[in-house]
């Protein structure tokens, strides 16, 4: 099972760069920090409130202002969200004083995501924000010997076919990029291939058509069951003629409550390491954390972010 998390642990030391982790009050994330120093995994900046340079902070706090005012944003408001020290913290990460930012142990995913789509910015390549998770299944044959990606199990909600394409697309790039596997995509569903009718299937054909357009050598097909997409001998009955069926790693749910509901029954019932939710989409790394996350999940997270930071 930990071969994987061995393998990016191992990358991110040859990368050694520096990761921010503005929840300085949460033990698990001060052990992580602990962690990822004495193993020489990268270097954290655990950043506390003694650490903010006040005429840099209202630096960021004018520039964030000037970035946002159209929104009719008010500057009290602003001022308000640099209060604690995630918003420094992007900040920071925006301006290269540091290489990634990791947050979400004591923050919703919804402010993690608020404040780096708004100090970090969407990749015009990407265009939209998701999130996704690798999965390190113990004792499982399928997959890269067990190793998956999940998208997207933590922003949209209710995808369109172009947020998926987008979603598959940036998913295999971090599968590349991280894990150093050829992405291998399947378009999730309850039917396979015409098996039964619906919106939502119709939805995932547009995705294909789109994604095959944005990135023509991509092996990808849909719609699959999950069974057809992971399991070969499912898969030469269902659809043999397809170029990932029985041996996908990269998952992509149709919707936000299969995504997560997804992710956290392979995680609780084979007991899974799941590293993320990755933050996936914008111009910097940065990853988002459980709430119920441990310590060596930070330090997980802050090896994926130091080495998508390359």
């Amino acid at each position: 099972m930990m071969n994987t998390i061995e393998k990016i642990r191992r990358k991110a030391k040859g990368r050694q760069k520096t990761i921010v982790l503005p929840e300085y009050y949460d033990e698990r994330v001060v052990e992580a920090a602990r962690i990822l120093k004495e193993e020489g995994i990268a270097r954290p900046l655990l950043l506390t409130r003694e650490m903010i340079d006040p005429e840099e902070k209202e630096r960021y706090i004018e520039e964030f202002y000037e970035i946002h005012k159209a929104r009719d944003m008010e500057l009290e408001e602003v001022r308000k969200l640099f209060a604690g020290t995630l918003y420094y913290a992007a900040m920071m990460t925006r301006e290269g004083k540091v290489d990634g930012l990791v947050a979400g142990a004591a923050h919703t995913t919804p402010d993690m995501a608020r404040a780096s789509i708004r100090c970090l910015g969407v990749d015009e390549h990407i265009t939209i924000v998701s999130s996704c998770f690798i999965m390190v299944v113990p004792d499982c044959l399928y997959g890269d010997e067990g190793t998956f990606v999940f998208a997207d199990c933590g922003i949209i909600p209710e995808p369109n076919s172009r947020q998926l394409a987008c979603i598959a697309l940036s998913a295999a790039e971090l599968t590349a990029k991280v894990l150093g596997l050829t992405p291998r995509i399947a378009l999730l569903s309850y039917s396979t291939k015409g098996s039964a009718k619906g919106r939502s299937l119709e939805k995932i054909a547009e995705a294909i058509g789109l994604l095959k357009e944005m990135s023509p050598g991509l092996l990808v097909d849909g719609e699959l069951q999950v069974d057809a997409a992971i399991v070969p001998e499912v898969a030469r009955i269902k659809y043999p003629d397809s170029p990932v069926g029985g041996k996908a790693n990269v998952l992509i749910f149709p919707d936000l409550d299969a995504g997560n509901i997804g992710y956290k029954l392979v995680q609780r019932l084979s007991n899974a390491r799941a590293v993320g939710p990755l933050l996936l989409g914008l111009k910097k790394p940065a990853s988002d954390l459980s709430r119920g996350c441990l310590a060596e999940d930070v330090v997980d997270c802050a090896a994926v972010t130091a080495i998508r930071a390359e």
